[in-house]
């Protein structure tokens, strides 16, 4: 994620998922239900760290940092490449590449 939007979407899909209403959620990370609606939207120019991490935990999520450009765990790369069309454990899996 690279954005808040992105950020605020993300937790809009994973407190949908958990079939929680944006009031209760809000409630429980003490704040206003029209605050976690004009985040989840992208309406949001400022979220506090203070909010995020309440939502965040009301939701079980957590936030990890990495540096810019590192692909995570070898598990994470591996996703990453089968999302792009690649199977990392075949050789020569590029997309469109043609079998000899």
């Amino acid at each position: 994620m690279q954005t808040l939007a992105e950020l605020g979407e993300a937790v809009a899909e994973r407190r949908r998922g958990l079939g929680l209403k944006q009031g209760v959620v809000a409630a429980q990370a003490g704040i206003s239900q029209v605050t976690l609606s004009r985040f989840e939207l992208g309406k949001v120019s400022d979220f506090g760290a203070r909010k995020l991490l309440a939502v965040l935990a009301v939701l079980g999520m957590e936030l990890e940092f990495k540096r810019e450009g590192s692909h995570g765990s070898l598990d994470e790369l591996r996703e990453e490449l089968r999302a792009e069309g690649h199977d990392p454990l075949r050789a020569g899996s590029t997309p469109g590449a043609r079998r000899r």
